[in-house]
C-alpha cells in the first residue's frame, strides 16, 4: 500500500491521530475543513474518517481516485451514499459498539425522568412549589419494555434494563433467533399487545422514515411511554403530538428530532416544534445519547481496530 495518507474531516477525540500513525497511516486532521476543500483537494488519500459534516456522495469523492475506506465515527450511515461507495468497492466502516454503553445509558436516564417527573418535579421546586402528590412516578419493575430494533444499540438498553425487574420484548426484522439473556424475540404485533414502555433503535433508511406515524402508533393497545435515541427522521413530529393529545402515547422522550438544525425549520416543522416545546408530557435532549465522554475515546479505538484488519 503505498498511499498511507488518512483524511479526518470532523472533530474527533485527539487520540485518533496518534491510533492511525501507530498502524502506520499518515493522519491529516482537518476538522474545519469545508466540502468546497474537500471537493478541490489535490493529495490523494486512501481513507476517510467523518462524523455527520457533509454526505459523502459521489460530488464530493470523484476526486478522490484512491480511497479503499470510509470510518464512521458513529452508528448510523445515513449520510453516506452506499450504493456510490459500494459501487466503488469502498469499504464502510463504522463504531456502534464504541457508543452504545453510552447510547443505553443515556435511554435509561430519559426513561427514569419520564417514570419520577425529575424534570418537572426540579422546576417546581426551584420555583418554591412543593408538591409531591403531583409528582407521584411510576416504577419500570413489572413493566414491559418493548425494542424496535435489536442491534448494538437495542442490545445494549436491554442490558441496562436487566437490573429493572422489566420484561423486555425485542421485533427486529433483520435477524433470527436472537433472543438472549435481556430480551425475548418477539413479532411487531406482541409489542403492539403488550408494551407498556417502547424504544426505538433502527438505522433511518428509506424503509424507516416515516415509519412509527399516528397510524403505527394508534396500534398499540395500551397507552405507551415513546423513546427515540435513534433518529428523528423516523417519527414525524405532527404525527406524535396528535398520538399525545389522543391519549395514544402518554409520556414521550426525544434525543432526536426531524430537523436538528433549529435555526433552518421549514415553516411546518416550526409549528411542529413550537408545540412540541410547549407539551409537558416531552423530555427532549439534543442527540447526545451515545455522546458520553468514554464513548467519544471508544470510537476510535473500534474505528481503528477495524481498519487495521481491513484488507488494503
Amino acid at each position: 500500500m503505498s498511499n498511507k495518507r488518512v483524511l479526518i474531516i470532523d472533530e474527533m477525540h485527539k487520540s485518533i491521530s496518534p491510533l492511525l500513525t501507530k498502524l502506520g497511516f499518515e493522519p491529516d486532521y482537518c476538522p474545519n475543513i469545508s466540502r468546497e476543500e474537500i471537493i478541490n483537494l489535490p493529495q490523494q488519500y486512501v481513507g476517510m474518517v467523518v462524523r455527520s459534516k457533509t454526505a459523502i456522495d459521489k460530488v464530493l469523492l470523484s476526486g478522490q481516485k484512491e480511497l479503499k475506506f470510509i470510518a464512521r465515527a458513529g452508528a448510523g450511515i445515513d449520510q453516506l451514499d452506499v450504493a456510490y461507495l459500494e459501487s466503488r468497492n469502498i469499504e464502510i466502516i463504522n463504531a456502534p459498539e464504541g457508543n452504545r454503553d453510552a447510547l443505553g445509558e443515556h435511554v435509561l436516564g430519559m426513561l427514569l425522568s419520564l417514570a419520577n417527573n425529575l424534570r418537572h418535579a426540579d422546576m417546581e421546586v426551584r420555583n418554591r412549589v412543593w408538591d409531591r402528590e403531583g409528582n407521584r412516578g411510576f416504577e419500570i419493575g413489572g413493566k414491559t419494555v418493548g425494542l424496535l430494533g435489536y442491534g448494538n444499540m437495542g442490545s445494549a438498553v436491554a442490558e441496562k434494563l436487566s437490573g429493572f425487574g422489566c420484561r423486555v420484548i425485542a421485533y427486529d426484522k433483520y435477524k433470527k433467533k436472537y433472543g438472549d439473556l435481556y430480551a425475548e424475540e418477539a413479532s411487531m404485533e406482541d409489542i403492539f399487545e403488550q408494551a407498556d414502555i417502547f424504544s426505538i433503535h433502527v438505522p433511518l433508511t428509506n424503509e424507516t422514515k416515516n415509519l412509527v406515524d399516528l397510524s403505527y402508533l394508534q396500534q398499540f393497545k395500551k397507552p405507551i411511554v415513546l423513546i427515540n435515541a435513534a433518529r428523528g427522521e423516523i417519527i414525524p413530529i405532527g404525527d406524535l403530538l396528535q398520538a399525545i393529545d389522543h391519549g395514544t402515547v402518554r409520556l414521550a422522550a426525544l434525543d432526536v428530532l426531524e430537523n436538528e438544525k433549529l435555526s433552518f425549520l421549514t415553516d411546518e416543522q416550526a409549528v411542529s416544534f413550537n408545540k412540541l416545546i410547549r407539551e409537558d408530557r416531552v423530555l427532549l435532549t439534543p442527540h447526545v445519547g451515545g455522546w458520553s465522554f468514554e464513548s467519544y475515546q471508544k470510537i476510535n479505538e473500534v474505528l481503528v481496530e477495524k481498519i487495521k484488519h481491513l484488507d488494503l
